[in-house]
């Protein structure tokens, strides 16, 4: 471990990138093959590897008391020392008391780590983390600290460590990165290389892969500017999740990569019975459900059907023909049913157990757009257009007879498989639909179908557009369907995970909005006076002349949230309240941990030297919290500007 931690050191040292990959692939090819593994999952900042579900749960607070505790030193003494370093494990390596040199290794390391996520009770994960703080020397202790805190701060991402790998065992970087993302561990990634077997990488299913990602776009002109065969879609208001289905198992991953299984248990038993392995990309929605028409099979007729992606691109005037196909495409979309507000699914996110009312009150919907892995070959090099007819012809096929275990035990309950795609093309599908229909109301005693309680799979519609204008009138009906407005997508391009360009674009609110980072939080006033309601917040400034990236604060915003969402953040800042890195810790206003994502609504953005990213925005208020991303999701300095700039 002192091996590492002086690695880290010289890492930390160099702002150049080719300097930090250089030491990385010299430190991890004088290693033996498992310790350079290791070493690879903590320089990439995580105490366990990606794929893994594996936490620690020892919150910064705790490791506070602890480093507090072994140095002896006062809170104010920490704070000084916390408000010149910056980071908590920096803070370790400056106060904790120099011991004999320690001869730990980066495995034992490992092991204590996971002896502590196993621990039951704080009490207990704070003993082992003291003991191993006690084992270690200072420089030690600084990394080990930074490795669970997930601060590791010395201008490593994962992706250089990736460029490491492939320099110090001789390979392509293609080929590292490739099996990295197969396998979704770097740690086995750095044991193939070293054992000349990338090629023997395989795709790890239950392993979330990154999401393909979308720039912003300011009007339906620059939407059709940067290729000229386009897909356009409905952008949902809702969770993005990659379901990911095996032999009858299904689970559903978060754009975090947490999974997000139990929030949403009538949705894996629709798709249990795949023909296929697969794994799908789409976006779980809070459904409104059509009330049943005079035709029982209307929902199933209605499901969307991208062969209209192999329709051509019109030019000149649009035919009566190609109207009356319009006017169908969108009635398809109507007939669906249509989104509800995210509050309604903010109800369902981070729960463990989901009632039958819960159910009732807040059905779901999972609107499938794309698909990564089919047939037991991973597609996401193959074009849009591809993967779209391999993504019917799954959907559409009949389904094996697997037996979704249900997530609840209560006797009667039927068993939540159904899906609901573009099944036109088969004969008895018609037939099939009225028959579950009426079998559904005779076991349930009501008419409307398909109940709340079960699976609803819709193959996201695909339209068409060739102008600015036909874009501009597909956003309104697509706002008018509930939704935040339209995804563009190059129909010749890639699935390229955890990249955003240019090949999909997102056109959303007529306001500009910001995914933002609280970093600080005050009491509010009159009816708030007890309550934390005012939130400082903060984008990223990932310049490359810095070394890393740091959170420039640009706004401030009290209003958005209800009562209930207030109360509940109180009571998480003030468990994870940290010292004020400026100095400013105050009475009523507290310095907090940057975990908690918001999305900020605004009217315009002025110039100013109040905040220290040069910009702050004017009549921002909080749109929603968005739990579903994580801090390094947050928007960009850079994107700021490209706002700014739009505005003038």
């Amino acid at each position: 471990m002192h091996r590492l931690a002086e690695t880290c050191e010289r890492i930390a040292a160099t702002t150049k990138k080719l300097e930090k990959t250089a030491i990385v692939a010299e430190y991890l090819k004088s290693c033996p093959a498992e310790e350079a593994a290791i070493s690879a999952v903590f320089l990439s900042g995580r105490a366990f590897p990606a794929w893994e579900e594996t936490t620690l749960q020892v919150g910064g607070r705790s490791l506070w008391q602890i480093v507090a505790e072994l140095s002896g030193k006062t809170d104010e003494e920490l704070e000084a020392a916390y408000r010149k370093r910056g980071d908590l494990g920096a803070v370790a390596g400056d106060v904790l008391p120099e011991g004999a040199k320690s001869d730990l290794r980066v495995a034992e390391v490992e092991n204590a780590f996971r002896k502590i996520a196993s621990a039951r009770g704080s009490a207990a994960k704070s003993a082992l983390v003291r003991e191993l703080l006690t084992r270690v020397t200072p420089p030690e202790a600084k990394y080990i600290v930074k490795i669970m805190t997930g601060d590791l701060r010395i201008g490593l991402k994962e992706s250089l460590v990736e460029e490491a790998i492939a320099k110090a065992y001789g390979h392509r970087l293609a080929e590292v990165q490739r099996a990295n993302m197969l396998v979704g561990d770097i740690g086995q990634t750095t044991r193939l290389a070293a054992e000349n077997k990338l090629g023997e990488a395989k795709m790890r299913l239950f392993h979330p892969l990154g999401f393909m990602l979308a720039s912003p776009i300011d009007s339906p002109e620059e939407g059709l500017s940067y290729f000229a065969d386009a897909a356009v879609e409905d952008k949902y208001d809702g969770i993005r999740a990659q379901a990911h289905v095996s032999a009858g198992e299904v689970r559903f991953f978060s754009r975090t990569r947490d999974e997000i299984t139990e929030s949403f248990p009538e949705l894996p038993g629709a798709l249990a019975g795949l023909a296929q392995d697969a794994i799908l990309d789409g976006e779980i929605v809070a459904w409104e459900y059509p009330a049943r028409s005079a035709d029982a099979n209307a929902i199933v007729d209605a499901a969307a059907k991208s062969p209209l992606l192999a329709k051509p691109a019109r030019s000149g005037a649009p035919d009566r023909a190609d109207e009356d196909a319009g006017d169908e495409d969108e009635q398809r979309a109507d007939n669906l049913g249509r989104a509800r507000p995210f509050t309604f699914l903010q109800q369902r996110l981070g729960r463990k157990k989901v009632s039958d009312e819960m159910l009732r009150k807040n059905p779901v919907a999972y609107l499938v757009f794309d698909v990564l892995y089919a047939d037991g070959e991973l597609v996401i090099d193959r074009p849009l257009r591809e993967r779209a007819g391999i993504l019917d012809k799954l959907l559409s096929a009949p389904r094996k007879s697997f037996q979704y275990r249900e997530h609840r035990g209560t006797p009667g309950h039927r068993a939540q498989s159904r899906l609901i795609f573009d099944q036109n093309a088969e004969q008895n599908a018609e037939e099939n639909a009225e028959e579950n229909a009426e079998k559904d109301a005779e076991e349930d005693g009501e008419a409307d179908w398909p109940s709340a309680e079960s699976g609803l799979i819709i193959r996201a519609p695909v339209f068409r557009a060739n102008s600015p204008a036909e874009l501009d009138e597909m956003f309104v009906a697509a706002r008018a369907r509930g939704n935040e407005g339209l995804m563009i997508k190059d129909l010749n391009s890639p699935y390229t995970p955890g990249k955003r360009g240019k090949s999909w674009l997102k056109m959303k609110r007529e306001l500009a909005t910001l995914d933002v980072v609280v970093t600080a939080v005050e009491y509010g006033h009159g009816k708030r006076i007890g309550v934390l309601s005012d939130y400082t917040f903060a984008v990223w400034d990932r310049d490359s002349n810095s070394n890393g990236a740091r959170l420039v604060n640009i706004g401030k915003a009290y209003s958005g949230l209800t009562d209930a969402e207030i109360a509940e953040m109180t009571k998480w800042f003030l468990e994870h309240k940290i010292p004020d890195p400026g100095g400013k810790d105050q009475g009523f206003r507290l310095a907090v941990e940057p975990k908690i994502v918001l999305e900020v609504a605004f009217n315009n953005m002025t110039r100013s030297d109040r905040h220290e990213s040069g910009y702050a925005l004017r009549f921002p208020r909080i749109a929603r919290l968005r739990p579903d991303k994580l801090p390094e999701d947050a928007d960009t300095i850079e994107r700021v500007r490209e706002i700014w700039e739009s505005q003038k």
